[in-house]
């Protein structure tokens, strides 16, 4: 099994994918939050910082684009296979309103037959291997079946699929049943993507659908620093042909050490300690998660605004909080 850390803008840049690797290793891929090239920058700044090799220090990188302008890929995807990037993946899962109303991300899977046409273009005039993250759909999971014959026609590296519907945006549950029948159909590598939160969610999902071999896992990651390295010990001792073996155990003193790395680099790139705070709240909402018992101490914590205050509720929390032994038995956001 492959683990793939999925990209969540704003969270999941370099500076967390750097910590993540050295504290809990065991991500075999990590994808950027989005580019969005536009007339003048194939990559802009903040862009082009997330990407650069020196600031990575992961296993694999692949960035992704999200346009729906195949000139615009293109040009940017050049741009990164000077950098050395031999992969691109394209985003057509983003369900957000304002990129759907621009035909960009999920937008794109309203009109096939435009869609035709954009990856024709960028599959003959990309110099990388591209990838595809999408969902099934518009307004109906059956949807799913012909986008599948779509990305069928086209030399794709993988297909990333999020069985939900750019309606559903993330409420309800994945639509399984239709992943089946997408992986039975699909010509390509199939990576899986969708509320794979904790160990029990990753097995019952294994148990179901034991020949697949990648799943990209996002916000339970952020809720569960460990979890990869968690999923990967469990992988091992299964292979094995082991039973009763203890998997791998988060531990508090290194999370904390990666909560103060991250939180030193923020306040070191942004140069000031609101804007570093205002970030690490974000993973706050889902970190607590990993905490028995936190909810007063973190909703203490989402009111802080000062550097001294934001240090003693931290301090706090991993003080009067134990973490759950095996990781969040059961959240979701």
């Amino acid at each position: 099994m492959k683990f793939y850390l999925a990209p969540l803008e704003g969270v999941t840049g370099y500076i967390f994918r750097n910590a993540l690797e050295e504290y809990f290793p065991g991500t075999d891929r990590y994808f950027t939050p989005f580019i969005v090239p536009d007339q003048k920058h194939a990559l802009r700044k903040k862009e082009l910082r997330d990407i650069l090799p020196e600031n990575n220090r992961v296993k694999e990188l692949i960035p992704q684009i999200l346009t729906s302008d195949p000139v615009r890929f293109v040009e940017t995807a050049k741009a990164l296979a000077a950098y050395g990037y031999e992969e691109v993946n394209l985003n057509l899962g983003c369900p957000s309103g304002t990129v759907v109303a621009g035909g960009r991300g999920a937008g794109m899977l309203a009109d096939l037959d435009r869609l035709n046409r954009f990856l024709e273009q960028i599959f003959d005039g990309a110099p990388l291997r591209i990838s595809v993250k999408t969902r099934i759909g518009m307004e109906h999971p059956e949807e799913g079946y012909a986008l599948m014959d779509v990305y069928n026609q086209y030399p794709m590296s993988e297909v990333i699929i999020h069985p939900r519907t750019r309606k559903e945006y993330y409420k309800g549950e994945p639509h399984l049943d239709v992943f089946g029948e997408l992986l039975a159909r699909s010509k390509h590598p199939v990576c899986y993507n969708g509320n794979l939160f904790t160990v029990r969610d990753y097995e019952q999902f294994r148990a179901r659908f034991p020949q697949v071999e990648r799943v990209m896992i996002g916000r339970g990651v952020l809720a569960d620093p460990g979890l990869m390295r968690r999923l990967q010990s469990l992988e091992h001792a299964q292979k094995a042909g082991q039973t009763g073996v203890e998997i791998y155990r988060t531990g508090k003193q290194e999370l904390r050490a990666f909560h103060d790395t991250i939180f030193q680099q923020y306040r070191e790139i942004f140069d000031e300690d609101k804007n570093a705070i205002f970030h690490m709240k974000e993973l706050w909402s889902y970190l607590v998660h990993s905490f028995e018992g936190s909810e007063p101490y973190a909703k203490k914590l989402r009111k802080t605004s000062s550097l001294n205050e934001y240090r003693c509720e931290v301090g706090n929390l991993f003080r009067a909080c134990n973490l759950y032994p095996d990781g969040p038995v059961q959240w979701r956001p």
